[in-house]
């Protein structure tokens, strides 16, 4: 499972015009399903997005995780994040997860993050989605397990 991580001061996702999920200071993470992922990816993967130091202390130093600063978590489902990239010029989608298999582990994920942490928010699987951030930093990280 692979999760695009994005430091955010602000950033939501519209499906057809309409806001489906949004968050302020917080992390978006663009979120990748692969074919051997299984539950305890998507563990691993939270654990990391809740826990990963990515925001600033007082002394500017990033030793502060999202749990510790309270920030808003959005989840967005992008099984683009997923492609083979290593040769040619067309991605392959073979190491995408089957679309079940990414719809079933992305609900898991996002119900899991939801019991958890206290402000979360996601986009709409499969769906046509336009994201707008303001990446802070910017801070970007790719998070696998």
């Amino acid at each position: 499972m692979k999760g695009l991580l994005q430091r955010v001061r602000g950033a939501r996702v519209e499906v057809a015009g309409e806001v489906v999920g949004a968050v302020d200071h917080g992390l978006l993470v663009l979120v990748a399903v692969e074919p051997d992922d299984t539950r305890t990816s998507a563990d691993k993967l939270l654990h990391k997005l809740l826990n990963y130091r990515v925001f600033s202390d007082a002394e500017g130093k990033m030793n502060l995780s999202l749990a510790d600063v309270g920030g808003g978590l959005l989840l967005v489902s992008q099984f683009t994040l997923a492609a083979d990239t290593k040769s040619g010029l067309r991605p392959s989608f073979s190491t995408a997860a089957p679309p079940a298999l990414g719809e079933e582990l992305f609900d898991y994920l996002l119900s899991s993050a939801k019991q958890v942490h206290g402000t979360v928010a996601s986009g709409r699987f499969g769906a046509d989605m336009q994201v707008h951030l303001v990446n802070d930093g910017p801070v970007t990280f790719l998070l696998q397990t």
